[in-house]
């Protein structure tokens, strides 16, 4: 899947996703665990596009509170470092 950045704020989402080209944009403004939230939502939305927006909201939200106990974060590694 390809994921693209970039400011969502015309739009009024956090979040996008194209099952047909098995993508997702993500605001680049979002971070924390409203990144991973949007971020498995717009996954969900791909990998299961039958699904009603309840389910993937709901499942989205529940996975990022498990994911988020356990400690899962976002590393910028654009740094080089």
């Amino acid at each position: 899947m390809k994921v693209i950045y970039k400011k969502l704020g015309r739009e009024k989402a956090y979040g996008m996703s194209d099952y047909g080209i098995n993508t997702i944009v993500i605001d680049s403004r979002l971070h924390g665990r409203k990144h991973l939230e949007v971020s498995l939502h717009e996954s969900l939305h791909v990998y299961f596009p039958e699904k009603s927006e309840t389910f993937v909201k709901n499942t989205a939200r529940k996975l990022a509170n498990i994911l988020w106990r356990m400690n899962y974060r976002r590393v910028d590694n654009s740094l080089g470092i």
